[in-house]
């Protein structure tokens, strides 16, 4: 993606192909044109809910969150009014080749896109990108799986 194309995008709105743009171009252009730009680490989440809790915490979003996709759509609609300009993610690592989260990882794009109509009716800007990873690996015999938390 061209530099020009990129900050059109930027400026309007709307999903980004993870594929054609380097999440740090991406960063370093959303903080040229004032939008917050957030990264939201999926790699390890292995449900909705702890990909929602992910998402909440990229954003800072208060510990009071319902941990549904209404609650997501009102924490990104709520974090996109709360900037002075709008508010760019990026989904890193969405495992959404797991069958634990391939339905899920529609609905949560659903609602990403969801956002970026209520952004834009509201005088904001709301971009996301989704890196997909496909499915998690399978775990080795007598070895447990990182936890989500990382210890």
């Amino acid at each position: 993606m061209t530099q020009t194309a990129l900050e059109n995008q930027l400026k309007k709105g709307g999903q980004l192909d993870a594929a054609s743009v380097s999440r740090e171009a991406l960063a370093e252009k959303a903080q040229a044109l004032g939008l917050s730009c957030q990264v939201v680490e999926c790699d390890r989440a292995r449900s909705r809910s702890a990909v929602l809790r992910a998402v909440v915490k990229a954003v800072d979003f208060p510990e009071f969150f319902g941990g549904n996709l209404d609650a997501l759509y009102d924490c990104l609609c709520d974090t996109v009014l709360d900037q002075k300009v709008g508010l760019c993610l990026w989904f890193h690592n969405l495992h959404s080749g797991d069958p634990a989260l391939a339905e899920d990882a529609k609905a949560i794009e659903a609602v990403c896109r969801d956002v970026v109509d209520y952004a834009a009716n509201n005088g904001r800007v709301f971009v996301f990108a989704i890196e997909h990873a496909g499915k998690h690996p399978d775990p080795e015999p007598g070895v447990a799986p990182l936890p989500y938390s990382g210890s």
